[in-house]
């Protein structure tokens, strides 16, 4: 596993960034202005801090989850992301067909 991960954000303002990226470090050194690139959304809001990670076996799959978790409310997420693995294993099955995710970081 490890081809895809899937990341949550808090950003300054006491929000939470949602994204997927196959280069973890790049991304969060993008995300926090050290190099070019990064969201719109934490451009304004830096800076930002790895709160939960998830590896996927592919990007359809961190796509897919990355979408799902996007889709739920704040409570919901916390609840999924920071609740049991059973519970966040549940959901991955409910909402990705093939594929899988573990946690690596909360």
């Amino acid at each position: 596993m490890g081809s895809a991960y899937v990341y949550v954000l808090l950003c300054n303002d006491g929000t939470w960034y949602t994204g997927w990226t196959t280069n973890i470090e790049k991304r969060l050194s993008a995300h926090n202005g050290e190099i070019p690139g990064g969201a719109k959304y934490t451009k304004a809001r830096r800076p930002v801090k790895l709160i939960w990670l998830a590896s996927c076996d592919t990007r359809i799959t961190a796509q897919k989850l990355e979408f799902a978790i996007k889709a739920r409310r704040r409570e919901e997420k916390e609840t999924l992301l920071f609740g049991s693995e059973d519970r966040f294993q549940s959901f991955v099955k409910s909402y990705i067909s093939e594929g899988s995710c573990a946690i690596i970081k909360r």
